[in-house]
């Protein structure tokens, strides 16, 4: 039943679904509310209707009194309501982000391992928008709009011409407003997908700030993002100009409706047909009325930006949402097995990984060699799941590597990309993985990776911060912490893509050591590298052209059927020259 629960909870649709009626119930819960606080928004005009026609004509002051303590009353009234109303907001945006965060931030990782980019943080972005949104202002003026028809009833009591001139007045106000959507939607929606665009592409550039000091191509760079941001701008001008301008003429509408209310009601006084308290009221009340359709004109910009952020989030969470298993998996030893695998990148004519094949027993180092481009990155993103294939899988111990429940299939396997980067945290946060774990485990990781005593050298050892802004390591030094996060729980399947690349001789033998202690640990390793010495530890290789398998086999055989592929003179000017002071 758990197990059920859970798999509903991560179901996009489901989640869309309740997001939705979370949105409904709470809109319908505020338009309710609405209706009252309209009514109690006529408190201060029927309370000057009041004085005008009784209390002054009377000269009661025990009439005045009366009045006080009821619009007084209503009032509080007032503000206790619209108090509630800006909590129901308050609670359906947090409803609203706390439905979707986590599925979104999946999907958006998702979205960007497949494309690139920092997809993950804009639908993050898109969230925080909306619930930014659902706790505006901007949100209840179609609430109160809803209730026009209260205003009107009130208006028609006083005098036909009153409610007339009303409707008159919002059916031109409700045209204005259409003609604003229709001008501005395309063209603010355009400018808005520009913008997150700009901002996105300059934000994974400036991660790259050494190099665009070193460089200097700051000057190329701000001439790029200029560009763009004039692009942007100029598109949101456009548009901020057409509906300021149509906002400016709806404005000055309202305010020539109450002139036109109050010449009407100070004719009507002269025929006699209406007192004058109903002058005033009529005119305060027409206000009123008139207002959410003026802030709908105003507003209007958010709800087509939100309605642009919920597009946005939608389409990732239906199209790139995980089908990864939510249960749990316990540990597993038995063996790894790649069956006609086959990947293909998004609209790729060619697929990457060709129809691959092979099995490791637990204890097994394999060795993958062949020339760039051959696929062996990709091969390496397959295995350990972080990438979806197109056809056939990768399985440890009949269990699929990319269904697998994340943080337990996390637990068995260690991982070294190519590329290193580390967590924004401190040293130990990183070799466990973020999780609060045993210190010692954490040393065990460090030691095996032979940087237990480059961390002690550290400013505050293993509570030393690194990350972007922290303290600065050497491509060694990251690679070697990266190497002990990978080790760290002694998993069963290791993965590492050109783990020497920025490794020194001492680094270089303390990998060669990590491999061995792990193979006789019992580990699945595969090693992607094109030094001999970290080949040397392998028991079988496999090469990889073009991205199918050229040859597979114990590590002898591979390298002396290469050796023998080699012609004589290639095969020793494929060796380094010996300097003259080099001993042969």
């Amino acid at each position: 039943m758990r197990a059920t629960a859970k798999k509903a909870a991560s179901d996009p649709s489901r989640l869309i679904r309740e997001a939705r009626r979370t949105f409904a119930t709470g809109l319908i819960a505020a338009g309710i509310l609405s209706g009252f606080i309209t009514l109690l928004q006529m408190t201060v005009p029927l309370f000057m209707l009041q004085v005008h026609d009784r209390v002054l004509n009377s000269q009661s002051l025990d009439t005045l009194s009366m009045l006080l303590i009821i619009a007084s009353g209503g009032l509080i009234l007032f503000a206790i309501l619209e108090f509630i109303r800006s909590q129901i907001f308050q609670v359906m945006g947090t409803q609203f982000v706390r439905h979707l965060n986590m599925t979104a931030l999946e999907a958006g990782v998702k979205t960007s391992l497949e494309k690139g980019g920092s997809a993950a943080s804009e639908v993050l972005r898109d969230l925080n928008d909306l619930r930014t949104f659902i706790t505006s202002n901007a949100i209840s003026a179609p609430l109160e709009a809803m209730w026009v028809p209260l205003f009107l009833l009130v208006l028609f009591s006083l005098h036909p011409l009153y409610g007339l001139l009303a409707v008159v007045s919002a059916v031109i106000l409700i045209g204005l407003n259409l003609i604003s959507d229709m001008s501005t939607r395309a063209i603010l929606k355009e400018a808005n997908k520009a913008n997150v665009e700009n901002v996105a592409n300059i934000s994974s550039t400036l991660r790259h700030a050494e190099t665009i000091e070193a460089m200097g191509l700051m000057p190329a760079l701000a001439r790029r993002w200029r560009k763009g941001q004039v692009h942007a701008n100029e598109l949101m001008a456009m548009g901020n100009k057409r509906g300021k301008a149509i906002h400016a003429i709806t404005r000055s509408l309202r305010f020539g409706m109450q002139i036109a209310v109050l010449a009407l009601g100070a004719d009507l006084v002269i025929k006699g047909e209406v007192s004058a308290g109903t002058m005033i009221a009529a005119s305060i009340i027409t206000g009123r009325l008139l207002m959410p359709f003026d802030n709908m004109t105003e507003n209007w910009r958010q709800w087509v930006f939100a309605a642009t952020a919920w597009g946005r989030v939608r389409e990732t969470l239906e199209h790139h949402s995980s089908i990864r298993q939510t249960v749990p998996t316990p540990p597993s030893e038995g063996p790894l097995k790649v069956d006609r695998l086959v990947y293909a990148a998004q609209g790729a004519p060619v697929p990457v990984i060709k129809g691959i094949t092979f099995t490791l027993d637990p204890g097994d180092v394999l060795g993958i060699v062949g020339p760039s481009a051959a696929g062996k990155s990709t091969l390496a993103r397959l295995l350990v799941g972080a990438l979806q294939p197109t056809t056939g899988g990768v399985f440890l111990d009949g269990h699929n590597a990319y269904l697998w429940e994340r943080a337990s299939f996390g637990a068995m396997v260690g991982y070294l990309p190519q590329s290193v980067s580390l967590l924004d945290g401190t040293v130990r946060e990183n070799i466990s993985r973020m999780y609060d774990s045993d210190p010692q485990m954490v040393i065990d990781a460090a030691r095996a990776a032979g940087v237990h005593e480059m961390i002690g050298r550290m400013p505050l050892g293993y509570d030393t911060p690194v990350g972007d802004n922290r303290y600065t390591l050497s491509g060694g030094q990251k690679q070697r912490v990266a190497l002990a996060r990978a080790l760290f729980g002694r998993p069963r399947l290791l993965v590492l893509d050109e783990p020497n690349a920025n490794l020194d001789t001492e680094g270089e033998v303390a990998l060669v050591r990590a491999i061995k202690s792990a193979k006789d640990d019992g580990s699945i390793v595969i090693v992607i590298a094109h030094r001999p010495a970290i080949m040397e530890a392998a028991d079988k290789i496999l090469v990889l052209e073009d991205g199918r398998i050229s040859q597979f086999g114990d590590r002898t055989e591979v390298v002396s059927n290469i050796a023998g592929r080699l012609p004589a003179p290639a095969a020793q000017s494929a060796r380094p020259a010996r300097t003259s002071g080099e001993v042969a």
